[in-house]
């Protein structure tokens, strides 16, 4: 099963189950972490999609703690990308599983670029993405 969802680009990170604990204002991203139980613990994760969005994102909790936000596409064949369970690590979730740095540097695989990310900071009990 695992190399059928790898043959077909299906990603593991699902949106947030609570669909209003995010919005846009600004031309940011607002999350309610209290609403949004996938981010509590380190590895945690979810991916924003939605037509108020210029492009797809996935937030990490990283294992230090720290938030991370990236543009969900892989740069090489714009496949969505998923984090790497027990690490800081992204990865494509193509067969080719190129595998990036929470910084977007590419650490291996065929990706000819790094990701793109987002700065993100923590107001209060709001994580703020800067897209």
């Amino acid at each position: 099963m695992e190399f059928l969802k790898r043959l077909f680009g299906i990603c593991e990170t699902r949106p947030p189950q609570d669909p209003g604990s995010w919005r846009v204002l600004d031309g940011d991203i607002l999350v309610e972490l209290a609403r949004v139980p996938e981010l509590d613990i380190p590895g945690g994760a979810i991916r924003l999609e939605d037509r108020r969005l210029p492009e797809r994102v996935l937030v990490v909790r990283g294992e230090n703690g720290r938030f991370h936000a990236f543009r969900n596409r892989c740069t090489h064949m714009g496949r969505r990308i998923d984090p790497l369970p027990g690490t800081d690590w992204i990865r494509c979730c193509s067969v080719s599983k190129s595998t990036f740095a929470p910084d977007g540097k590419v650490i291996s695989g065929p990706a000819p670029k790094r990701l793109a990310t987002f700065e993100t900071r923590v107001e209060g009990r709001q994580l703020v993405i800067e897209v």
